[in-house]
């Protein structure tokens, strides 16, 4: 990985230190060159026009998407955002009164918020898979909660307040040999770490590109496996998700753009196409290497600090580093660093209400160094933080 070049065709490297990936990473050259350039082509000729002329682009935005996470392009549907593509696929499922849910501790509020949408219209149920002994979700109990009235199994692979990467393979295994949907949340795995949705095994798959990705924000994705393409019908639907036949008939798409409307960013998908490919062509294995590496060192440096207690779980820990320092407020925290040039973050119980219920969280200073950064970032934001102590 030529670090350098990555750097120098990362034009916030120059405004500051950068290290919230796993809110909105910043963006790589080619993207924001994408997304300019194709707003200029509207300026200068026309919406409409703009998109006839690039037609073939953004088509081949269905391929970038699919070669990133081993699928096909007829299974991707593009949607504004993560959560957007999640609810298109959680809400088409037909549950129904007595249905059951399996979820996991860590499961991101969004979706949490649908199941129980769901539970008070149509009277589904809501199943907790417990932790393992390392933090992350225990599949022996997965397998042994699942009863003939588990319709879904729906999981937060990594989850949004810490380093926890939960084993999405072998929950996608376990749904497989009972024949249960499985749908997966992969909107911080995305990016970050190689996603292949066979080895995964899931049925449905969404993520988002402002992320480890380096895309746009306005853009998400949703993966349906095929063999769901013409029994899932969408909750709601237009004139570009299923096309008039005649005056009393519609069409339902025969692939994922059934869950699509008409009107989106071209721009912005100019964008996710070039964040993908930026990515493969850099390599996920290469960037979950670099990026996690520097996850672990920045854990090492932190423990350093007095008072600094890393609240990650698991026994695989990614690209995000969430942790405390006893006597420091958060919000001050991010302030006192946004003054330096210094990105961070930080991350509330509302987030992750499931796991910072069961283990009494606070709010948690959150960072997440991506591959762009360097040693000289990480050296950077513990002297900061060295300071505040």
């Amino acid at each position: 990985m030529d670090i350098k070049k990555i750097r120098a065709e990362t034009p916030g490297i120059a405004h500051g230190i950068h290290l919230l990936a796993c809110g909105s990473a910043l963006a790589p050259r080619p993207v924001v060159d994408a997304v300019m350039s194709y707003l200029d082509l509207e300026a200068r000729i026309g919406g409409y026009e703009a998109h006839a002329q690039e037609a073939q682009m953004l088509d081949a935005t269905y391929g970038s998407v699919a070669r990133l996470i081993g699928a096909k392009p007829h299974e991707i549907a593009i949607l504004e955002n993560a959560t957007v593509a999640w609810c298109q696929a959680f809400y088409a499922l037909p549950l129904k009164k007595g249905d059951r849910i399996i979820t996991c501790q860590a499961e991101y509020a969004a979706n949490y918020v649908a199941y129980l949408h769901r539970q008070k219209t149509e009277g589904i149920e809501i199943d907790i898979v417990p932790n393992d002994e390392t933090g992350a979700l225990d599949l022996t109990a997965l397998e042994t909660m699942i009863t003939e009235r588990t319709a879904l199994i729906s999981i937060t692979w990594v989850p949004t307040n810490g380093g926890l990467v939960n084993p999405a393979v072998g929950v996608g295994a376990i749904a497989k040999k009972h024949g249960i949907p499985y749908l997966l949340d992969a909107c911080q795995a995305v990016g970050q770490m190689p996603v292949d949705v066979e080895a995964l095994q899931c049925d449905f798959l969404s993520a988002t590109g402002r992320k480890f990705l380096r895309g746009p924000r306005g853009t998400g994705f949703l993966y349906i496996r095929e063999t769901w393409l013409e029994s899932l019908e969408p909750a709601s639907l237009d004139h570009f998700s299923a096309p008039l036949v005649d005056s009393s008939r519609y069409a339902v798409r025969a692939d994922a753009r059934r869950f699509e409307t008409w009107e989106n960013s071209y721009a912005l998908r100019a964008g996710l196409k070039v964040a993908c490919d930026y990515a493969m062509d850099i390599g996920l294995d290469a960037i979950q290497q670099r990026a996690w590496m520097l996850a672990a060192d920045l854990r090492e440096k932190l423990v350093e600090l007095p008072g600094c207690s890393i609240m990650d779980l698991g026994a695989e820990k990614c690209a995000i580093v969430s942790f405390t320092i006893d006597g420091l407020d958060p919000q001050f925290a991010v302030n006192s660093l946004r003054e330096k040039g210094i990105a961070i973050g930080m991350t509330n119980q509302a987030s992750s209400l499931l796991d910072a219920e069961r283990r009494n969280l606070p709010v948690m200073l959150r960072i997440s160094p991506h591959y762009y950064n360097n040693e000289s970032d990480l050296d950077a934001c513990f002297a900061a933080l060295e300071e505040l102590v």
